[in-house]
């Protein structure tokens, strides 16, 4: 009797998937990036040598456990909302330590996403960071690192720029730069060249890499019509978030005095701008709630001054960009 494993018709299936096989297979993936700041993500414990005394549970915003659980859940709902798959990277601004993003990734609504994290220890007083999501079924890093910016006169510590370099599949090596910027709280005018001081440390660090794929992202605290912005475009980076529009409407990240703005950018290296999809704010209905004072609406944000707003989000809204994997053909012979 004839083995079945070797029957007439598997040898004409064989065949036939041998033969379909040798053609070329061509397969297109996607990278989905997301920047966020999550607006005050602070656990409920004091750091050491860090002014975070109001986030605490007897501080000035009585920051309990149940608020702070509140807050991951939130956060991870806002992410898991930006992409219809999970987004392979993302990008977080205000995120206070290790504690807070082992709790956001591994006991939050994120528990289950698989996401893993970089982050910076950065000398700002009030002891926030920044943070990098990513799945490692998409992106591998190779290396990181954190970035210190040289203060000037007058200039309080600032966050760290961090540095990701690695391997986004299909996309090749992929740079990665997240920035907060020190904020405009003293006069736009007058704290201006800190803003600037971030962006020429980001720009040398930039140089460094030479002609590569470059994603630079975070909160500005500067509009992209700012000269911080303005600069870092004469440098050759391609501000992808400029002129946004979320899917319902919304025309910025932030909502200021009843204006929408942003001050949460992408930039890009020119290499990496025809890789995009699509892009866009996640202005996601049960993000917003009704600016009842200048009409429209605003970000769902977890303050309002010191006055806790059950079941906020951010005072920001998310920026997503989707890239379009490179083309890979697999030639079987």
């Amino acid at each position: 009797m004839a083995n079945e494993n070797y029957s007439p018709i598997r040898q004409i299936v064989l065949l036939f998937i041998i033969c379909h096989l040798s053609f070329t297979c061509v397969v297109a993936q996607t990278l989905t990036f997301v920047e966020l700041n999550c607006e005050n993500m602070f656990d409920t414990r004091h750091d050491s040598l860090k002014q975070d005394f109001e986030f605490l549970p007897e501080g000035a915003r009585y920051w309990s456990h149940t608020k702070y659980w509140q807050k991951l859940n939130r956060i991870g709902q806002e992410i898991l909302s930006c992409s219809v798959d999970l987004p392979d990277l993302v990008a977080l601004c205000e995120v206070e330590n290790d504690t807070v993003l082992h709790d956001l990734t591994r006991r939050s609504l994120l528990r289950n996403a698989g996401y893993e994290y970089l982050m910076t220890e950065s000398p700002d007083l009030r002891g926030i960071d920044v943070a990098l999501l990513y799945q490692p079924s998409s992106f591998l890093p190779l290396c990181y690192d954190y970035i210190e910016v040289p203060l000037l006169k007058g200039m309080r510590p600032t966050r760290d720029i961090l540095y990701v370099k690695g391997i986004a599949w299909a996309i090749d090596t992929l740079h990665i730069f997240i920035v907060h910027a020190p904020s405009r709280y003293g006069g736009e005018r007058r704290t201006r060249p800190f803003r600037m001081q971030v962006v020429k440390t980001l720009e040398r660090a930039v140089e460094s890499v030479g002609e590569a794929n470059v994603l630079v992202a975070g909160d500005f605290n500067d509009y992209a019509d700012s000269p911080t912005l303005v600069w870092l475009e004469e440098q050759a980076l391609v501000n992808v978030s400029k002129n946004l529009k979320g899917r319902n409407g919304v025309g910025g990240t932030y909502r200021y005095r009843g204006e929408w703005r942003s001050i949460d950018h992408v930039l890009l290296s020119p290499s990496m701008t025809a890789h995009i999809d699509t892009a866009y704010i996640n202005d996601a209905r049960f993000l917003l709630e009704e600016d009842v004072q200048n009409g429209n609406y605003k970000p769902r944000r977890t303050f309002n001054g010191y006055h806790y707003l059950r079941g906020g989000f951010s005072d920001h809204l998310p920026l997503v960009v989707r890239f379009k994997r490179k083309k890979q053909q697999i030639k079987w012979k």
